[in-house]
This record gives structure tokens, sequence and C-alpha cells, in this order.
């Protein structure tokens, strides 16, 4: 059995958890997910900004966590497709009230952003 998560500590592996679920990618692939499985290349064309290396290594991550499962066909050419698993969809729930909340929230933090001295550049702001 495993000791229960301390992530105040430093040396606890739950970190790792943190460090994989905390990032953008791994929030957005979540989001994305929520509709149902989804091919690789789905996801590259809904995430826009996202390198391939970036993607794989991600998807590979959440899988080796049991975030998501891979679903490999035995087609030619091969497809693949990606899905979450019970934890995962858990999970989802957090990612998309987080997204939520950023969409909420955007206006008002790119106004603080501006007073505060940080340049925003012109196509960001309302016209």
């Amino acid at each position: 059995m495993f000791n229960p998560a301390d992530p105040y500590n430093m040396d606890c592996p739950s970190r790792d958890v943190l460090d994989l679920i905390g990032g953008k990618w791994a929030i957005l692939i979540l989001c994305c997910l929520q509709q149902g499985p989804v091919r690789t290349g789905a996801l590259m064309r809904s995430i826009n900004g996202i390198s391939q290396k970036m993607l794989t290594q991600t998807l590979r991550d959440m899988e080796r966590d049991g975030l998501i499962e891979r679903i490999s066909y035995p087609e030619v050419p091969p497809r693949v497709e990606y899905r979450l698993t019970t934890l995962g969809a858990s999970l989802s729930e957090l990612a998309r009230a987080m997204e939520q909340w950023v969409v909420t929230h955007y206006p008002t933090i790119m106004e603080n952003r501006e007073r505060s001295g940080v340049e925003i550049p012109a196509y960001l702001k309302r016209a």
C-alpha cells in the first residue's frame, strides 16, 4: 500500500500528478475528450499551438496515470482514439469548470494586466 499523498511535501510523488493535471495541455485534452473518443489528429486541430511531441507525451503520461485510455483499431491505415477513463472523467469535470472560470473572468484579468502596465496586443483588445 502507499502512504497518503502530501502535495506540500517536495519529495511526495503526488507532485508529479499535480504537474501533469495542472498543465495547460492536460486540461485542454481532458475538456476535448469529454464528448467521447477522439483521434490524435482531431486533438491536434482542436488544441491550437500544441506540438505533436507535446501532445504525444501528454497523452502517454495521462494514459500511464489511468486518466485516459488508448484504443487502437486493427485497420489499415491504423486508427487510434483516446477516451476518458472513469478517473479521467471525474477530473474532466474540474478541468471544464476551470476552463469556464477562465472564459468568464478573462476580461477582468486582461483589464487588471493592462492596469498593472502589461502591454496587451491590439488584436486582443475589444474593438
